[in-house]
C-alpha cells in the first residue's frame, strides 16, 4: 500500500514540475526557432489567432481613446475611426505572422517602419541577427498563464503571455506598449 502511495506521490510531483517547466521550455524552443528562421516550429508555440485579436483589441483601443470623446461622438469621427481600425488592422495582420513575431521577439521596433518621420530602409537589406528573447524576466500570473517580457529597441516593455492547453504552452497574447511606440 505504501508503494502506490509513493507512486502516486512521486507521479504527482514529476506532473507538477512538467507544467512548471513548460512555459521555460516553450520560451526556450521559441528562442532556438527565431535563431533558426524556423517559422514552422515557431507557428508551434504560437496561438496566431488568439494574437491577432489581442493585438487588434489593443490597437483599437489605443486609436479610440487618442481620438477622444468629441471624434467618437461625431458621425464622421466615428467613420475615421472605423477607417483608421481597418488599416490597424492590416498593420497587426502583418505583424502578427511568424516573421512579424519573430521581429518582435528580437526587439525590433516593427511599428517604426509605418512612422512617416522615420528614415526609410530597404526592406530587403540584411539585418544583423539580434539575440531572440534577451534579457527577459518571467512571471506566473496563474497556473495556466505565464508572462515573458523583454525590452524592445527602444528599451520599453513588450510582455508576451503564454497560456497552458493540456501540458503544453502558447504565445496566446502580446502586450506592446502603443502608447511610447505610436505618435
Amino acid at each position: 500500500m505504501k508503494k502506490w502511495i509513493a507512486a502516486l506521490v512521486l507521479i504527482a510531483v514529476l506532473l507538477v514540475g512538467w507544467v512548471a517547466a513548460g512555459p521555460f521550455m516553450t520560451v526556450h524552443a521559441i528562442r532556438t526557432a527565431v535563431k533558426e528562421g524556423n517559422t514552422g516550429e515557431l507557428s508551434k508555440h504560437v496561438d496566431f489567432a488568439a494574437l491577432r485579436l489581442s493585438l487588434k483589441a489593443q490597437v483599437d483601443d489605443y486609436l479610440v481613446r487618442r481620438a477622444g470623446p468629441q471624434v467618437q461622438s461625431s458621425l464622421l469621427g466615428a467613420i475615421g475611426l472605423s477607417m483608421a481600425s481597418g488599416v490597424a488592422g492590416t498593420a497587426v495582420d502583418a505583424i502578427a505572422t511568424p516573421m512579424g513575431i519573430g521581429a518582435v521577439l528580437e526587439g525590433r521596433n516593427m511599428l517604426k517602419r509605418f512612422d512617416p518621420r522615420e528614415p526609410r530602409r530597404d526592406a530587403y537589406a540584411p539585418v544583423a541577427p539580434a539575440e531572440p528573447l534577451k534579457d527577459l524576466s518571467y512571471r506566473f500570473e496563474s497556473p495556466s498563464r505565464f508572462t515573458a517580457t523583454v525590452a524592445n529597441a527602444d528599451g520599453d516593455p513588450v510582455v508576451f503571455v503564454l497560456t497552458r492547453d493540456g501540458l503544453s504552452w502558447r504565445v496566446t497574447d502580446v502586450r506592446l506598449p502603443l502608447d511610447k511606440m505610436l505618435p
